[in-house]
């Protein structure tokens, strides 16, 4: 099995090491290639995503990603974050799962990963204005509500779908095809929700929710509202997939620059993204199932200074490794 693990910026090299350490020795099998990629692949090549690490990437079995993000590019034509866009859509990975889990809560986003907002038409208008086009087309509907909806039968049953049908029609065709949809599902719940009611209720009663099934752009923002409900970014993790060929697996949290180097970032969210990628990408769930259980282990025992602790990233690593003896 062959990873390519794209360190990235920041943060992202050492949360990354941190990666490559504990599946050496949770599965020594793996073949782990680093690639240049984000930031500093624009610093090297030029681009943010070379002609021969889009092509490791389509050769792998994974995608184990960092981070990307450096203050210089943020305003800049060619960025970090258009390499992670385009590797998205590259590898056709239209489903985002989004975990998040803290008792009671157990909830899963599934976001549309490479349509609407982020991938229409977009420009300048002679006259000044800006536009930026939000389109979807069914078929790209059908796909992620059906894995909404499987992804429901094997948790607890329930899907809840996310849109805005009460002002948009691209809105009101996804509900309508999430409906068409749900006939195959006879075993799972489904109810609609508007966007700004979901967002109160990720506040107010987050363990409501099971799958969360919406939109590109309602997903980026809703998934990190339940990351910050249940403990942060540096807990955060996520997997995208698509029918064919290879998953990218991240931590949500960016590059973090304040604090690259210091040896003091979470690795938590890479090592369960980790998790993730052996269980989505790799068909290894006893090893996915090993190595969360780890985590958890390592969060009780050595938290990093955002979880209210003092463990550097080293030591938490040291503290998932001894989890994993055990």
């Amino acid at each position: 099995m062959k990873i390519a693990c794209l360190p990235g910026d920041g943060i992202g090299a050492e949360v990354a090491a941190a990666a490559r350490d504990v599946l050496s020795v949770l599965v020594p099998e793996l073949e782990v290639e680093e690639h240049v990629f984000g930031g500093a692949a624009i610093l090297a090549r030029g681009t943010p995503l070379p002609d021969e690490t889009l092509a490791a990437c389509r050769d792998a079995d994974a995608v184990l990603l960092g981070a990307v993000g450096l203050p210089q590019y943020d305003a800049a034509d060619v960025r970090p974050e258009q390499g992670l866009i385009g590797l998205r859509k590259a590898l056709d990975v239209y489903a985002n799962l989004r975990p998040a889990r803290q008792k009671p809560i157990d909830l899963i986003v599934v976001r549309e990963l490479v349509g609407g907002l982020y991938y229409g038409p977009k420009g300048t208008r002679d006259d000044g204005t800006v536009f930026d086009t939000l389109e979807y087309h069914p078929s790209q509907v059908q796909r992620i509500a059906h894995r909404a909806f499987a992804l429901a039968r094997r948790r607890h049953g329930q899907v809840t779908s996310v849109d805005k049908a009460n002002v948009l029609e691209t809105s009101r065709m996804w509900r309508r095809v999430v409906n068409e949809v749900a006939a195959d599902y006879a075993d799972v719940r489904l109810e609609h929700m508007l966007v700004d009611t979901a967002a109160m209720q990720l506040v107010t009663a987050p363990e409501r929710f099971d799958v969360i099934l919406t939109e590109n752009t309602f997903g980026d923002i809703l998934s990190d509202e339940a990351s910050a409900v249940t403990g942060g970014l540096g807990l955060a993790a996520s997997a995208s997939l698509g029918d064919d060929g290879p998953g990218i697996f991240e931590p949500v949290h960016g590059s973090a620059p304040d604090i690259a180097g210091r040896g003091v970032a979470n690795p938590a969210a890479m090592l369960r993204s980790a998790a993730l990628m052996l269980e989505h990408g790799l068909d290894l769930p006893a090893e996915a199932e090993k190595l969360s259980a780890a985590v958890d282990s390592a969060i009780d025992r050595a938290p990093t200074k955002d979880l209210g602790g003092n463990a550097t990233t080293h030591e938490m690593v040291a503290a998932v490794l001894i989890a994993l003896e055990r």
